[in-house]
């Protein structure tokens, strides 16, 4: 039996990701933790996320969790979901300027258009703009629950995956190697995010 460890900081609602994963792979072992070691063990890491980007960093340091993300993201099957996503990144604009996590090189900016409703939530379509296994039986711009004030501008246009639109074209997903991250809540997602968690739990 593989073991994913859910990232637990004590923010948001990670208990309705491991729901959602343990109906997806009853056969795998699916843990909230925030114990590093475990982290390190596991064969597979979702690093969820909700809430305002520094009081994550603070909890993230307060649990000497930051080394081990950085780990696990290089090492492993990895899923970043919504802030999950942000933090990886160098800067985000979001508390007046919180430092990431610096595992992609980019900013985590606010949408600016006035005539939008901030934040961004609902249901939204997302471009496939380019192949990845964690797209296996979903359909070009299915759409996706999100919420979200801030979006990502990634350096390095090679790891985007998934696009949506919002006033603006913006990344709603990245990957590279054996990480993988989402500005929407899969968990939240219905049938299409159901398969994209069934989908990184067969991914190698």
């Amino acid at each position: 039996m593989q073991t994913i460890a859910i990232v637990d900081y004590g923010m948001g609602n990670v208990r309705s990701v491991q729901k959602a994963l343990e109906y997806v792979a009853p056969n795998q072992h699916c843990i909230l933790t925030n114990n590093p070691q475990i982290i390190r063990d596991s064969d597979r890491v979702v690093f969820p996320g909700q809430g305002a980007m520094g009081a994550c960093m603070s909890a993230l340091q307060s649990n000497t969790l930051i080394e081990e993300i950085k780990f696990s993201a290089i090492s492993k099957p990895f899923l970043g979901i919504c802030l999950g996503l942000q933090l990886l990144f160098d800067y985000s604009e979001e508390n007046n300027g919180t430092n990431g996590l610096s595992i992609i090189p980019g900013k985590v900016l606010k949408f600016q258009n006035s005539d939008l409703k901030i934040p961004h939530m609902g249901w939204n379509r997302v471009n496939q703009v380019l192949n990845h296994p964690l797209w296996h039986k979903i359909e070009n711009n299915s759409r996706f629950y999100s919420v979200h004030s801030y979006y990502v501008d990634e350096e390095d246009s090679n790891c985007v995956v998934g696009t949506s639109e919002y006033g603006q074209t913006f990344t709603s997903a990245i990957a590279f190697d054996k990480l993988f991250a989402v500005q929407f809540h899969p968990e939240k997602s219905q049938s299409d995010g159901l398969q994209l968690l069934r989908n990184f739990t067969t991914w190698n």
